[in-house]
This record gives C-alpha cells, sequence and structure tokens, in this order.
C-alpha cells in the first residue's frame, strides 16, 4: 500500500502544480497585455493638458484660454505689422488702419498657428517611445 499512496500524492502534487502553472501564465498574460497597453502609446495618442503649457486659474480655466486665444493672436499681428509692414518705424505704424481688429487677428493667428503646427513637428521628432520594442518591428 505505500507504494500505491506515493503514487497517489504524486498524481495529486502534478496536478496541482499543473493548475497553479497556468494561473501564473494567465497572470502574466494579462500583466504584459496591460504593459503593452500602456507601453504602445503613439505620439498622437497621448494626452494634452493645457495647464502645463499655460497658466489658468482652477475655476475660471474658460475664461483664461477665450482670452488667450483673443490676445495672443491679436498682439502678434500687431508686433509683425509693427516690424515688418512698418519697418519698426512707430510714424508708420501709426499710418496702418488697426481698427480692423478682425484682419490684425486673423494675421496674428495665421503666424501662431504656423508657430504651434512647427513646435508639434519639432516635439513629435524628438518624441521617444516608452517600451524596449524596435518600432520598426525589425528586432
Amino acid at each position: 500500500m505505500g507504494i500505491d499512496e506515493d503514487l497517489e500524492h504524486k498524481r495529486h502534487m502534478m496536478y496541482y502544480n499543473q493548475l497553479l502553472q497556468t494561473d501564473r501564465r494567465s497572470k502574466l498574460k494579462g500583466e504584459k497585455s496591460k504593459k503593452k497597453k500602456k507601453d504602445k502609446l503613439s505620439f498622437g495618442s497621448q494626452k494634452v493638458d493645457f495647464k502645463d503649457y499655460v497658466y489658468a486659474p482652477d475655476d475660471y480655466e474658460w475664461l483664461a484660454y477665450l482670452f488667450y486665444f483673443i490676445a495672443i493672436p491679436y498682439v502678434t499681428g500687431a508686433v509683425f505689422l509693427f516690424l515688418f509692414i512698418a519697418g519698426g518705424d512707430f510714424d508708420n505704424f501709426m499710418l496702418l488702419n488697426l481698427n480692423s481688429f478682425i484682419i490684425v487677428w486673423l494675421i496674428g493667428y495665421e503666424i501662431v498657428a504656423a508657430f504651434l503646427l512647427f513646435w508639434i513637428f519639432i516635439m513629435f521628432l524628438q518624441y521617444e517611445r516608452e517600451d524596449d520594442e524596435d518600432p520598426y518591428g525589425f528586432g
């Protein structure tokens, strides 16, 4: 009877060890799949928080963003007109008709938009993936 009980005990242990290995594999696969999802962030799928780039009070973000949306392009357009159109001469600048707010704002908006697109492109070129995988699939 000692040999039969020993064989039976080994069978039970083998079955138990197989269950443990299967459970460990499933946990590892779950962690790897979560890690892959987390690590496979592309440049375009990143979350953008404007508070990292501009100052905005906690309860008045919309007001600050509205002010920035109106003021920054207008000031940029006025500076562009002063430097490049009026040649940096205040008398020539005063001859310009700045009553057309929308024209000055649109000039500044185009300059700010071009600058932001260039900045995003530079950030894209500097972006490094967080995973150790080869992004082109060569290894």
